[in-house]
């Protein structure tokens, strides 16, 4: 606005109307290649600082589930986002090889089944959790996580929320510190792959599980992600990609909030491509 700068990628959403509306600049807009989600420990033997003593509720589906359907998605896009964001379902967001719109069904918000899976899975009165969320790292996560709190209380589920910096909330998250978090994950790779062996594979060194920071094992998608590696016909490739993200989309591993959309302001003398990876390169930009 004051022209000082001709290109900026991280713009508020909250400032995006009022941009647009300046006749000085452009907007552009495109999906980030990136998925913002909660995650959930579901390898300890116990959950700390939780109102459930002596065994972990993630490992439970039903509260896993539970946890996700609680989630207002189009609440989040509509009055937190203001319409940059896209509702997810899976873990990996569109324009990612081995994507399928047709996996991709978001979760219905419902407070009462909510409630259900919860005594069926012997917490009637719901439980307590501790919640951890970084405050400047993904946009608008604090005032995510403070809907998030509200949304889950509709169903029994009370949350502690605390809220740091990125600096010191992405080491505790790699110490595996936290237990029940905000998070996010993009693809440079542009492959399911990617996500899929960082994240869900079995932490054994390497690649394998190098982001699994909530202790998640499953020999079906161990099995799934070795076979993806190894599999060099697209069509059978695919395939088993798409049986991996069926996987733990059904088993609620994860409850995937939304793929970022990323807006760019920038001087009407300014051409530039827009990327999904949101950086922006010199080689694709002029400005006259």
């Amino acid at each position: 606005l004051s022209g000082e700068v001709d290109l900026l990628t991280d713009v508020p959403t909250q400032d995006v109307a009022r941009l647009k509306a300046d006749a000085r600049l452009k907007v552009m807009e495109g999906n980030e290649v990136r998925t913002i989600f909660v995650a959930m420990d579901q390898g300890s033997d116990e959950i700390r600082n939780s109102s459930v003593k002596g065994s972990n509720p993630f490992k439970d589906k039903r509260v896993r589930e539970a946890v996700s359907i609680a989630i207002d998605r189009a609440g989040i896009q509509r009055a937190l986002m203001r319409g940059l964001s896209q509702p997810a379902g899976l873990m990996v967001p569109p324009g990612v090889t081995g994507y399928s719109a047709a996996l991709d069904t978001v979760p219905k918000t419902d407070i009462e089944r909510a409630k259900r899976l919860l005594a069926e899975a012997g917490y009637p009165n719901g439980l307590d959790l501790p919640f951890h969320c970084p405050n400047n790292r993904y946009v608008n996560d604090e005032e995510i996580c403070q809907a998030l709190v509200s949304m889950w209380a509709r169903a029994g589920i009370r949350v502690k929320l605390q809220t740091e910096s990125f600096a010191t909330y992405s080491p505790r998250v790699q110490r595996m510190d936290l237990p029940f978090f905000l998070y996010g994950w993009g693809v440079p790779t542009y492959d399911a792959l990617y996500v899929l062996q960082a994240l869900v594979r079995t932490r054994t060194g390497g690649a394998d599980g190098n982001g699994n920071y909530w202790k998640l094992s499953d020999a079906r998608l161990d099995a799934l992600i070795d076979d993806i590696k190894v599999e060099l016909e697209p069509a059978k490739r695919n395939a088993l990609i798409h049986a991996a993200l069926t996987r733990v989309r059904d088993e609620h591993l994860f409850a995937p909030i939304h793929y970022q959309v990323r807006p760019w302001v920038m001087t009407k003398n300014v051409t530039t491509q827009h990327r999904s990876d949101d950086k922006p390169e010199a080689r694709f930009t002029t400005l006259r």
